[in-house]
């Protein structure tokens, strides 16, 4: 079941870099990130409620408080400046950029996580970052 909401998120991530591309013209980057944010605030919160979820709210501890507020803070540095680097740069460029955020990923899972690295993940990490290499210098 994972696999069919990750692949929801890529697809929807995907629709998300063209739309904004296109929405972003003549908008200052940090107005249009508010815009989205706004959105992706109500819709989480309506899904809250319409999955009475907000039943929950109390019984989330101070660590889980702290990290989750850690991890939306860099969430809006992430949009800050992915709006403003779609908002100068071709969006074929910016998107591959970002997305190695993938990369980080793995190798932060395995300072702070603990996660295992294997052969494969290492091979998977350099063709990202080959590919995303060859994609962005012209």
């Amino acid at each position: 079941m994972w696999l069919l909401f990750a692949i929801g998120s890529a697809v929807f991530a995907a629709l998300t870099s063209i739309l904004a591309k296109v929405g972003i013209e003549g908008v200052n980057s940090n107005l249009a990130t508010a815009i989205r944010t706004f959105v992706v605030l109500a819709m989480a919160w309506g899904m809250v409620f319409l999955t009475h979820a907000e039943s929950g709210l109390a019984s989330i501890g101070k660590k889980s408080w702290l990290f989750l507020i850690l991890s939306g803070l860099c969430t809006g540095a992430s949009w800050l400046c992915y709006y403003r680097a779609l908002q100068v740069g071709e969006a074929s460029k910016v998107v591959p950029v970002d997305k190695m955020s993938t990369v980080l990923t793995l190798i932060l899972a395995f300072i702070f996580l603990h996660e295992t690295i294997n052969t494969k993940s290492i091979i998977g990490m350099l063709l990202l970052t080959a590919g995303t290499l060859v994609m962005v210098i012209s």
